[in-house]
């Protein structure tokens, strides 16, 4: 797997490669970039597709500077990494975590061409929800959190209402979840920077900020919100794409927040639509389209 040296330290990174529209898709905590393999699937004929494993506790590599694991550094270090691959007029996909959003409203986001928001933390949903409290709870005292990432062993914890049960509707590959909560069960510098990170939570006043410089991006942003989400208030997704002034919405029904995981295919081919017209002006105008 290909690696990148940023200031905060070295992630890895998968990429698809090809001379297609590139998208860089991010994931949420205790995630990595398997999140987007259904997907990947169905657009790496097409597009390149380069899904980097972000330090939100499923990572394998811990910080060098556990201080920049915040949603602004970690936002830094995606702006980073389009900047060590060279890439350029990139569509930006983000799902449950909003944080990159600072990248969209900063003052450089020169290399992003697009950008997709998909069912993430949006206005003050920092963090999302009940399973996104909880983390940021137990993160104020180790031991809970480190009880926490040992309970997400047990199928029944994974699935419990109010936890990650109300992440995806249908219950995401065992196998994988291990994967994903390996890390930051068994090494305890990766804990450390998920803490860092779950404590870093913008303060209001910050993302009122935030939630107003998404209207500088005068490109077309699309936002992708499910209508069964449990985590993401469904009245942000039309919200959301009203800041943006080339903004649409588009529902999809059948899903909670992991779109990623419950749709995949319908997930893939409204990538594939929105890249293909992003190159057509007119269909930047702001639209409506109803829930498949």
């Amino acid at each position: 797997m290909p690696r990148a040296t940023l200031t905060a330290g070295t992630i890895d990174y998968e990429d698809t490669g090809g001379d297609g529209p590139t998208l860089v898709l991010l994931h949420g905590v205790n995630m990595d970039a398997s999140l987007w393999h259904g997907v990947v699937e169905h657009l790496a004929p097409r597009h390149r597709c380069i899904s980097p494993t972000l330090p939100l506790g499923s990572h394998r590599r811990p910080m060098d500077r556990p201080d920049l694991v915040t949603h602004r550094g970690v936002s830094a270090m995606v702006g980073e990494l389009l900047e060590e691959l060279d890439l350029h007029d990139v569509t930006l996909v983000l799902n449950d975590w909003g944080g990159a959003q600072f990248l969209l409203a900063g003052d450089d986001s020169s290399r992003i061409g697009s950008a997709v928001l998909v069912a993430c933390e949006a206005f003050d949903n920092f963090p999302p929800g009940q399973p996104g409290k909880a983390i940021a709870t137990s993160a104020r005292v180790p031991a809970l959190l480190w009880l926490a990432m040992q309970l997400q062993r047990f199928t029944w914890f994974r699935r419990a209402p109010g936890g990650w049960g109300w992440m995806s509707k249908r219950p995401v590959d065992k196998a994988l979840m291990d994967v994903w909560f390996e890390p930051s069960r068994s090494d305890p510098l990766v804990r450390r920077d998920l803490r860092t990170f779950a404590l870093s939570t913008p303060p209001p006043k910050d993302l009122r900020e935030l939630t107003e410089g998404l209207r500088h991006f005068d490109r077309p942003a699309l936002v992708v919100w499910a209508t069964e989400d449990r985590m993401m208030p469904r009245e942000h997704g039309p919200a959301l794409a009203d800041l943006f002034p080339r903004g649409r919405l588009i529902e999809v029904a059948d899903s909670y927040t992991l779109v990623p995981q419950d749709q995949p295919a319908r997930l893939a081919a409204i990538l594939d639509d929105f890249v293909t017209e992003v190159g057509t002006p007119e269909r930047g105008d702001a639209a409506r389209e109803e829930p498949r």
